[in-house]
């Protein structure tokens, strides 16, 4: 994600502009980045076209626009939280959990929307779908990094291939998405905690692993717990 930069006060056209792409990157997600058209979007925010016209001066420029104002909602719910995070495992559940927290109480409307978008533009080079998916390499880069740091840490096993790790985190964390927008229903959400934290404890150091089946053992041959 890009850095966090000290904000100015904004200018009345300024907030105007930030106003819009709010409600462009939630209209977004419901009708797809490519209906996304001036006319549409001064009719969601109640602006003439014309006064709309005035801030973005073609559909590519409105859907790039777009895309940088989503990428920064992005930034500020789901990565900037997690910084302060001690360690890279917990920042690595802390980004799982917010990535769900967002979904569940939608951020977006439609869901993630940088899943939605690419969805809509993986089949479509060009400038739009080059600026969306800066957004997802950088979002995979602060998992694997997260990762990284735990292995680092020895919180994962040294022999954990981190990549592969991550791919199957946001795997998970995708699948959540798309079943939440269909049912709109707190079980996937839940479901792919359990995923997440299941996949962590398959991947922590095996000591830790071998110690913990020990104890399973002991405790499935001594049911009362006696010593």
């Amino acid at each position: 994600m890009s850095e966090i930069h000290t904000r100015k006060p904004r200018s009345d056209g300024e907030r105007s502009r930030n106003a819009i792409l709010s409600e462009a990157a939630k209209l977004a997600t419901v009708e797809g980045l490519s209906g996304l058209s001036i006319a549409r979007l001064a009719d969601a925010v109640g602006m003439s076209k014309s006064g709309l016209f005035a801030h973005f001066g073609s559909k590519e420029e409105l859907q790039l626009a777009t895309i940088d104002a989503a990428a920064v909602i992005f930034e500020d719910e789901v990565v900037a939280p997690t910084r302060a995070v001690p360690g890279g495992l917990e920042r690595l559940r802390a980004l799982s959990e917010r990535f769900l927290w967002h979904v569940e109480e939608m951020v977006f409307p439609g869901g993630c929307f940088f899943a939605s978008v690419l969805a809509e533009v993986d089949t479509h080079p060009g400038p739009v779908r080059d600026r969306a998916l800066a957004t997802v390499v950088a979002w995979t880069g602060e998992l694997v990094a997260a990762a990284r740091d735990a292995q680092a840490e020895g919180d994962l096993d040294p022999a954990e291939d981190v990549e592969q790790l991550v791919f199957e985190l946001d795997a998970v964390l995708l699948m959540a998405n798309a079943m939440f927008v269909v049912v709109r229903s707190p079980e996937p959400i839940e479901r792919a905690r359990v995923a997440v934290e299941r996949r962590l404890a398959a991947a922590s150091p095996r000591v830790v692993r071998e110690d913990a089946s020990v104890d399973d053992e002991v405790r499935a041959g001594d049911p009362a717990g006696s010593g």
